[in-house]
């Protein structure tokens, strides 16, 4: 899994056992994980191509670097992607932003689609396409096929949490996408969630349970 990165820095690992946590409510749970979301981004976006500006300092002329984030894409699979959105813009702000709405049937776990908005995507494009949880693949597949499908090709893909399971389906499929996560966890149940996880997270998010 050479596209695979686990970012196991300290103060994301400390900041996940605390979202772990059963009884930390959704105010922190908000927080930390957009707190998670701004170091995974740090990671992730290492790679952005820059252009070379003019800089006027207080003492001369310099040339410097900037990155072309009118170029970048953030596309969060709602609804809980959209806890991971700020934390982008954050360090990212002119990015684009492209909405993908998308539910896992319960029988068949296959993903289903009730919403879809995406800004003009080219090839030069940098999409980061967000979603707390990598649990069977599915729903993040089908993400990746919508983006290539309206032009975006340079994907990356970043979670809170992911299973085998679910980065083995994405990268069989999509070889060519970079998956960046926080914690690479042990397995699926029989439900597909996440093992040992931290429950749904838009639940935990919204406290719609």
């Amino acid at each position: 899994m050479n596209n695979l990165q686990v970012v196991d820095h300290p103060l994301i690992k400390h900041k996940l056992a605390i979202m772990r946590n059963k009884d930390t409510g959704p105010k922190e749970f908000r927080e930390l994980l957009n707190e998670i979301t701004l170091l995974l981004t740090y990671e992730a976006a290492r790679n952005l191509p820059t252009v070379e500006v003019e800089v006027e300092t207080p003492l001369e002329n310099t040339k410097g670097e900037m990155v072309e984030d009118k170029k970048v894409t953030i596309v969060p699979i709602l609804r809980a992607g959209l806890g991971m959105l700020e934390g982008v813009l954050s360090l990212v702000p002119n990015a684009c932003v492209g909405f993908l709405g998308v539910f896992r049937d319960p029988e068949t776990l296959n993903a289903v689609e009730y919403y879809e908005k995406f800004p003009p995507l080219t090839e030069d494009h940098q999409i980061f396409i967000v979603d707390p949880m990598l649990a069977t693949g599915h729903s993040m597949n089908h993400a990746i096929k919508e983006v290539k499908k309206h032009g975006g090709n340079n994907i990356t893909i970043m979670s809170l949490i992911a299973a085998p399971e679910g980065v083995e389906v994405v990268l069989d499929e999509n070889p060519d996408v970079k998956i960046f996560t926080a914690a690479l966890d042990r397995q699926l149940n029989e439900k597909a969630y996440i093992l040992p996880g931290l429950g749904d997270a838009g639940d935990r998010l919204y406290r719609t349970k």
